[in-house]
């Protein structure tokens, strides 16, 4: 797979990478250890070298950092673990509430090396920014972390222009991790240009539309509790139709090209520049193989003239209830 480099100060990974997120929150009952092991060798296999976790993912347990670990440890050398602090894990409900206090960096770090297995945490992400802590002291704290050795890159998640300005003046960041895709294109507009212009990369997450341009959706109604799709607003009545029919127009094009629509919406995030890397998420290993191989995709002008006329203003329907939208 073809490589990227995300900043200036070394960071290089494959094109696309791995989200591990719904190994253990948000889709429903949690990952085995031998079905994440045989989903994250399948990827590497197939090109991955960046795999992305956190300490929410793990309810605060570690077990998503632990399974990661686990499914890389043979590998470890080949592969970039990128992992984040600053929620609350005591704020009801879980992501409710954020913490990025020196110290709770420290720990949820220290937390992370053991729950990982590893040495050195090559990125370490602020996963959301903390309007308590100056984002100053956030960007010393792991300016500190990677001159002790214990983190190689700093990232930031969610963070807007100003924060990510001011968190840059201290410790250069190498990558901004944020939503984006064909359905969620918010960025483009402050995010991108501010952050290309400083040289930080850029990884999306949730570049699928959490499972909608996967091609393989249900109703809200017919989802868990405990699978976030029960109660996404893109995924309730109205949004629904309106996302699923924009969809289908972007499937003819995709079997046009002899490829699945999430290629294609990998592909066209590819496509809007090379300091891009999206990390899609799967519990599948064929699906995993069929992510990285995006990388291999080529699109025209025309089509991502086709993609963009499907979803002008993106998908339909607000990507977080009110609480826990993003604050940056």
């Amino acid at each position: 797979m073809q490589r990227r480099t995300l900043g200036t100060e070394g960071l290089e990974v494959s094109a696309i990478g791995f989200g591990t997120m719904g190994f253990t929150l948000a889709y429903g009952d949690g990952s085995t250890e031998a079905e994440v092991t045989t989903v994250i060798r399948a990827a590497h296999e197939a090109g991955v070298t960046f795999f992305d976790t956190a300490e929410l993912y793990g309810n605060g347990t570690g077990s998503n950092e632990q399974l990661l670990g686990k499914a890389v440890k043979p590998i470890r050398d080949e592969v970039v673990i990128a992992t984040k602090f600053g929620f609350d894990m005591t704020a009801e409900p879980l992501g409710s509430g954020v913490d990025s206090r020196p110290e709770r960096i420290r720990e949820v770090t220290e937390n992370s090396l053991r729950y990982l297995g590893v040495d050195v945490i090559d990125v370490l992400y602020q996963h959301r920014v903390d309007p308590d802590v100056p984002i100053e002291d956030v960007a010393g704290t792991v300016k500190e972390l990677i001159a002790e050795g214990k983190v190689r890159w700093f990232g930031l998640s969610e963070a807007g222009p100003d924060n990510i300005r001011r968190a840059h003046a201290i410790q250069p960041v190498s990558v901004l991790q944020t939503e984006y895709s064909v359905f969620e294109r918010e960025v483009e507009a402050a995010i991108l240009p501010a952050i290309r212009e400083l040289g930080i990369g850029f990884v999306p997450y949730s570049p699928l539309g959490r499972g909608f341009l996967t091609g393989d959706v249900r109703p809200a109604s017919e989802y868990p509790a405990n699978d976030m799709r029960s109660w996404d607003d893109r995924w309730q009545p109205g949004n629904y139709e309106r996302n699923l029919e924009a969809v289908e127009r972007l499937t003819a094009l995709a079997r046009s090209k002899d490829i699945t629509v999430g290629q294609l919406a990998l592909a066209w995030l590819l496509a809007q520049g090379e300091d891009i890397v999206p990390i899609p998420g799967t519990r599948s290993a064929a699906r995993a193989v069929e992510n990285a191989r995006a990388a291999d995709v080529t699109l025209t002008p025309a089509d991502l003239d086709t993609i963009r006329a499907a979803l002008p203003s993106g998908g339909f329907g607000s990507r977080y209830p009110e609480a826990f939208m993003p604050k940056g």
